[in-house]
């Protein structure tokens, strides 16, 4: 009997873990979870209703190397509809929140500005891939912050979004499925796919060198000159250098003496490090938003 008890035992806790490892497995596996026809003809019906919209999205991302599915991120948002509001407060077709928006120029009302919006939105969403390497983990941050996506990898010991989603908020797990299921309707899911496997559980990451050596600069341009206290900041691909040049009174040249790289990482990454003197320093913080917002309009 005791025999016979203990190999039952043994057989349920295979069965058991057996369970478990499978529905781990499904957990960690992307895919689209409606794939059905009414899916399908609900957001196709979203693009071919606002044609010209769609080529406007379409055409700024891939002027900027961003992959045309992710226009499939303002249908999840707000299903193209500029006059969208969320119960947080988020406006227009990328559903950007006030704060957001204040970073990348734009000033509240513009927010429901198809045009203005979908630029900004260009200039985020290459800051979030040059941080997370793949737009599965970009649709996650996008919608709940860096910040919660920072805390979740931590809280996993990963930088995989299939490890570390289930630390996200149910709302963005949700979000980032409805962002699949749209791709498999635009058949774009296995671009999507593509994208994150090649990017994710790698071993070793390469770290990224800053932009401009700010102690070497000084020692190679300024010798026998007066020292000159230089500062810097991160500014994001929202601000054009013309703009820039034209509040600092600086001339072009000067400038890219101290930013020699800045025009390239603007467009390649979306963002850069911008060092001045301190006294152009001061007038770049007193009128950032003036040559954001002016920025904004080129």
């Amino acid at each position: 009997m005791r025999t016979i008890l203990k190999q039952l035992f043994v057989k349920y806790c295979i069965f058991f873990f057996a369970i478990i490892f499978s529905q781990n497995f499904v957990a960690q596996r992307l895919t689209a979870t409606d794939t059905s026809e009414k899916s399908v003809r609900r957001y196709q019906n979203v693009i071919n209703n606002n044609k010209q919209l769609v080529r406007f999205i379409e055409y700024s991302f891939t002027q900027r190397g961003i992959p045309k599915h992710m226009r499939n991120l303002a249908i999840i948002e707000s299903n193209l509809d500029k006059s969208q509001i969320s119960a947080a407060g988020a406006s227009g077709i990328w559903q950007f929140m006030i704060g957001h928006a204040n970073d990348y120029g734009l000033t509240e009302s513009n927010r429901a500005d198809m045009y203005k919006s979908t630029k900004a939105v260009t200039n985020s969403l290459i800051n979030l891939y040059n941080k997370y390497k793949n737009w599965v983990t970009v649709v996650a941050a996008y919608n709940c912050g860096e910040g919660n996506v920072n805390k979740a990898m931590q809280r996993a010991g990963s930088k995989n979004y299939t490890d570390f989603n289930s630390f996200l908020p149910v709302e963005t797990q949700n979000h980032v499925q409805k962002y699949l299921n749209a791709c498999y309707a635009t058949g774009e899911l296995n671009a999507v796919l593509q994208d994150y496997y090649k990017t994710s559980f790698k071993v070793k990451e390469t770290t990224s060198k800053p932009t401009v050596d700010v102690k070497k600069f000084k020692e190679n341009t300024l010798k026998n000159r007066a020292k000159i206290d230089l500062l810097e900041t991160t500014i994001n691909g929202a601000y054009r250098l013309d703009v820039i040049l034209k509040y600092l009174k600086v001339e072009r040249i000067q400038f890219l003496k101290w930013n020699p790289e800045m025009e390239k990482n603007l467009i390649q990454k979306g963002e850069t490090i911008l060092v001045l003197p301190r006294n152009l320093m001061d007038i770049f913080t007193i009128n950032k938003y003036k040559i954001l917002t002016e920025s904004l309009k080129k």
